[in-house]
């Protein structure tokens, strides 16, 4: 590959991973101030995995048999950057959770094809992709950590401004998407349903050590969400830099993305993934006490246990399955491991890790009372009625509390909204919290070790 169009894609790789670093680690710090509860983050968390399991499918046919695939990069990248600002403008007049879901939902569709489609631009032009691929997509994962530093360097990691960093850098790469090398559609003839599907790859689940393999990534997800969900807000609880500080993750990623090649040939599969989900039992297990009693350094190392997690379990687990699978469906196979990790399991995960917050999270009443006492006879009163009404009547009481809390929150400074939203984080009960993910965790270690048997071939192809 030309050293200029090595440039080009790098380039293209970088602000891939920097528009999904400006918001999707630290938004739920601007959004808890206007009044994101934990099912409300729930849904913010869920619309990216559905949309994973939706739009790649049709997006990918449409680039394969139908149009350039730079322009269709183009085109996602402009549609994405008009609905995250639409977001903004919703976030502003201080519109409904759901409404500001909704947006992101329809942003979602159109960015989660891209992280396809970059991939296909990058290897389609590649003479030796094996070898040129992994140091054009490093600067990915540069590009994550580019964005959280920037976050915390302009003071943005709890403003809106970081959805407004997220729609200019979409943007730009849209405009930079007309410049990458031309890459024709190269599909032709009819094409089935359970090729565009990848029903083909449902074979691999045969073997009973590739068929616990799925079960555990699916699975593992579920812990994994909780981090992506959740772990911003106890950064910004214990007073650390919250961009910088989450960004130490991709930092670890990268490090151990270098040394991995050791460990693989000493360890093999089964163990490079058993140690990737033991990462998980720790890191939870740090963030249990660190959060609880608001330790920095535990959390700090719960965020730099990131590198394992992510590469001993995801990258080894996409080697893995090149592996296993027969030459002729190995795209496929890649795809079904991507619809049951960031599709299904993510989403479930989202899910439950909204459930358990929302379980050790107080009453609106313990956390109003230091900002609106006037009003805590009002917001009891509901909560009251809430709790004893009969399900045909909840609804109806579930709304006017929310009305309520929307009009108290929307009435108050940027500084009672600040120390509202401090307030919340405070009062959740932290402890319990993250030993739940901690358990599953090694409940799913255990399942694996227990199930798995190490493939004959133990090292890269």
């Amino acid at each position: 590959m030309k050293p200029a169009i090595r440039l080009k894609f790098s380039v293209m790789m970088f602000l891939e991973f920097f528009i999904w670093g400006s918001w999707y680690v630290t938004g739920p710090n601007y959004l808890g101030a206007l009044g994101f509860k934990a099912e409300d983050f729930g849904w913010t968390y869920s619309v990216g995995p559905i949309a994973g399991m939706i739009s790649p499918f049709f997006v990918g046919m449409i680039a394969d048999r139908f149009f350039p695939a730079q322009r269709v990069l183009a085109a996602m990248h402009f549609i994405g950057a008009a609905l995250m600002l639409y977001a903004t403008t919703l976030m502003k007049a201080g519109a409904a959770p759901t409404a500001i879901n909704g947006v992101f939902f329809g942003y979602m569709l159109t960015y989660f094809p891209t992280l396809a489609l970059t991939n296909t631009l990058a290897m389609k032009n590649m003479t030796n992709p094996e070898k040129e691929f992994p140091l054009i997509r490093v600067l990915g994962t540069i590009g994550w950590i580019a964005a959280g530093l920037t976050l915390s360097w302009l003071g943005w990691d709890k403003t809106i401004n970081m959805f407004y960093l997220t729609a200019g850098a979409a943007l730009l790469l849209g405009f930079f998407s007309l410049a990458l090398p031309h890459t024709p559609p190269v599909g032709s003839g009819p094409v089935s349903a359970r090729q565009i599907l990848g029903l083909d790859a449902l074979v691999m689940l045969k073997n009973r050590s590739y068929l616990t393999f799925m079960v555990a990534s699916a699975l593992i997800c579920i812990p994994l969400a909780f981090y992506y969900q959740i772990t911003s807000r106890v950064v910004e609880m214990t007073g650390l830099p919250i961009g910088q500080t989450m960004s130490y993750g991709q930092m670890s990623e990268i490090v151990f993305m270098l040394i991995m090649p050791l460990f693989f040939a000493r360890l093999g599969v089964k163990w490079m993934l058993a140690v990737g989900m033991l990462a998980w039992v720790v890191r939870y297990g740090l963030f249990a006490i660190g959060a609880s009693e608001q330790i920095q350094w535990m959390i700090i190392l719960g965020i730099v246990l990131h590198g394992i997690c992510y590469d001993f379990f995801f990258v080894t687990g996409q080697i893995y399955t090149d592996q296993a699978a027969p030459k002729n469906i190995r795209a496929q196979a890649q795809g079904m491991l991507v619809l049951f990790t960031l599709g299904l399991g993510m989403f479930i995960g989202a899910q439950v890790a909204a459930r358990i917050e929302a379980q050790h999270s107080p009453k609106a009443s313990v956390y109003f009372a230091k900002v609106a006492p006037d009003k805590i006879s009002d917001i009891k009163a509901l909560e009251g009625k809430l709790a004893s009404a009969q399900p045909t009547e909840a609804n109806e009481f579930r709304k006017q509390l929310d009305s309520l809390l929307q009009n108290l929150r929307a009435g108050l400074s940027d500084e009672q909204k600040i120390a509202l939203h401090q307030e919340e984080l405070r009062s959740i009960d932290w402890k319990p919290l993250w030993l739940k993910p901690a358990g599953f965790a090694a409940a799913i270690l255990i399942l694996f070790i227990s199930f798995f048997r190490n493939p004959r071939r133990t090292t890269p192809a």
